[in-house]
């Protein structure tokens, strides 16, 4: 009998694309499910699924309920280990998968950049632009962040690549100059299938994220 893989999702959220990459990447077939969450709409399933925190994405498995996209994506790895790992084998070059993926949640952040006007803004973009100069680092001359191959960290940090046109719009700054090699790594990446399917296109964000600023009165 055939897994049962449904994901609770929405188009342009950075932590639902996570998931789609990583089951993408396993070649595993899924039912998405698009939440409304864009007019603060809840489905039943969703509440049920993740009562605690009540977001998505949710990944549910056979009827269990997965959430937290890192957690999510490590699950992913780890039931359809078959293919395409993303996390390496070695516990050292685990742990440090693991640290920088952590790293990209808590450093890297789109709401701080399009939320804010002014000072605080600008204060976000500078601190945005150190840490992907930080992560540019860590990527090196690899062509990947899991070296030859997409891994966690790459899964990790790729969703809010799909971003980069709306927030340097916002915030008047250009990745590609600050960060070159991250901005090849991005297009490197979207060669691939796995992702170029799994994350929208920058323009398309942009022209939903570009609106909402200006309604909210933060353009």
């Amino acid at each position: 009998m055939a897994d049962s893989v449904v994901l609770l999702d929405l188009w342009v959220s950075l932590y639902a694309m996570r998931a789609r990459i990583a089951l993408a990447e396993k070649g595993i077939k899924y039912e998405a499910k698009e939440e409304n969450l864009v007019n603060k709409e809840k489905s039943s399933l969703l509440l049920e699924m993740n009562p605690v925190h009540k977001m998505i994405p949710v990944l549910i498995h056979n009827g269990n309920p997965i959430c937290e996209s890192l957690n999510i994506v490590e699950y992913i790895d780890e039931v359809w280990n078959h293919k395409s790992p993303l996390l390496p084998s070695d516990p050292y070059q685990r742990s440090q998968a693991r640290f920088w993926a952590d790293y990209v949640d808590k450093k890297i952040s789109a709401k701080s950049i399009w939320k804010n006007k002014g000072e605080e803004r600008e204060k976000a973009k500078s601190e945005f632009i150190e840490a992907l100069k930080i992560l540019e680092g860590v990527l090196g001359d690899k062509p990947f962040f899991g070296g030859d191959t997409l891994g966690f960290l790459d899964v990790a940090l790729l969703p809010f690549t799909s971003w980069f046109y709306a927030l340097e719009i916002v915030a008047k700054f250009s990745v590609e100059t600050e960060t070159p090699k991250l901005n090849e790594w991005a297009k490197r990446c979207r060669e691939k299938e796995s992702v170029s399917n799994s994350i929208p296109d920058p323009q398309k964000v942009s022209d939903f994220i570009l609106p909402l600023i200006q309604k909210m009165g933060l353009a």
